[in-house]
């Protein structure tokens, strides 16, 4: 079978390369999965430059979501059967076939796509459990920015299903119209000057009292600005790879606090985790939930699939085919 992998940590379009392998086999709890799809995402590059939250052991093969129809089951496997359509969060998942544990998958009804399948847990799944850990009450005002990302529409989305207003940040002024076209009218672009008065007409000058931040550098920096005194700034993502820039006056004067929120450790009970996750299979499965892919492409094509990944203004998700 064909796979991606990476024998060294760097520039994903550099360390990258396509190999021939033979198909693995599933041990006890496991099944082997034939893949369809399976999308990249931040975490992805990020784990192949070495600057994620743990790094594999290498030669490594990249992915960590997709869907893919079951092969062979492991010994003790009782939840999932042979040629179920399957999603869920794996590893090695940009091989034609990869393998994972029965516990983390869930079959997927026949009227949710594959672009949506492919991407089912992770950013809808850490969208859920976010708004789920915030402390915030219906018709108070988050904001986050890289709003045009998967995350900042699903965040978008779910927190005004339970009242609370959601601001988005984007860069460009053409995002603006794009989310605008999608139904999210709360969002500002941050080219330019005056980009916080337009903040303050929309919220009517009331709290900001959470900033979900996911760019990393000035990104922080911009969300403070607009945050309320006592409010609370989570670090989501670092989709620019620079440090945090946030000032000790903001903290110090202004009361401010930071954490982080990793989708992988979330602070969420097991079976709260598990309601969440049947209400996105549900949402997906009426329709309630679209998740586009912009461009796919093959195993053999992972070097420009991920150089892909990286342009601005994409609509979807890149993502690899099996």
């Amino acid at each position: 079978m064909k796979r991606a992998v990476y024998a060294r940590f760097g520039q994903p379009e550099t360390v990258l390369s396509t190999q021939e392998a033979a198909r693995p086999e599933p041990g006890p709890g496991e099944v082997l999965v034939r893949m369809v799809l399976s999308p990249i995402h931040n975490h992805d590059l990020m784990t192949i430059a070495g600057q994620y939250g743990f790094k594999p052991a290498l030669p490594a093969v990249p992915g960590k979501e997709a869907v893919g129809v079951v092969e062979t089951l492991g010994e003790g496997v009782e939840n999932l059967q042979v040629g179920q359509r399957v999603a869920g969060g794996a590893q090695n998942t940009w091989a034609e076939y990869y393998l994972a544990d029965a516990r983390r998958l869930v079959p997927v009804p026949e009227s949710v796509d594959d672009a949506t399948a492919c991407q089912l847990v992770a950013m809808p799944l850490s969208a859920k459990m976010l708004l789920d850990t915030l402390g915030v009450e219906p018709g108070q005002w988050i904001a986050l920015n890289a709003a045009n990302g998967a995350v900042g529409k699903l965040v978008a989305q779910y927190g005004a299903a339970l009242g609370i207003n959601v601001l988005g940040l984007v860069r460009r002024a053409e995002a603006v119209k794009e989310l605008a076209a999608l139904g999210f009218d709360s969002v500002v672009a941050t080219e330019g000057e005056g980009w916080q008065d337009k903040v303050r007409a929309i919220t009517g000058g009331a709290p900001v009292v959470r900033g979900i931040e996911s760019l990393g550098g000035k990104g922080a920096t911009q969300l403070l600005s607009i945050l309320g005194d006592g409010a609370e700034l989570i670090s989501f993502g670092a989709m620019t790879a620079q440090p945090l820039q946030i000032s000790a006056a903001d903290l110090l004067f202004r009361g401010i606090t930071v954490k982080g929120f990793w989708g992988a450790n979330p602070p969420v009970k097991p079976e709260r985790v598990g309601q969440l996750l049947g209400e996105l299979i549900a949402d997906a499965a009426s329709g309630k939930l679209k998740m586009p892919v912009e461009k796919t492409f093959s195993i053999d094509a992972v070097a420009a699939a991920v150089a892909a990944s990286g342009e601005p203004g994409r609509k979807g998700k890149i993502a690899i085919q099996g």
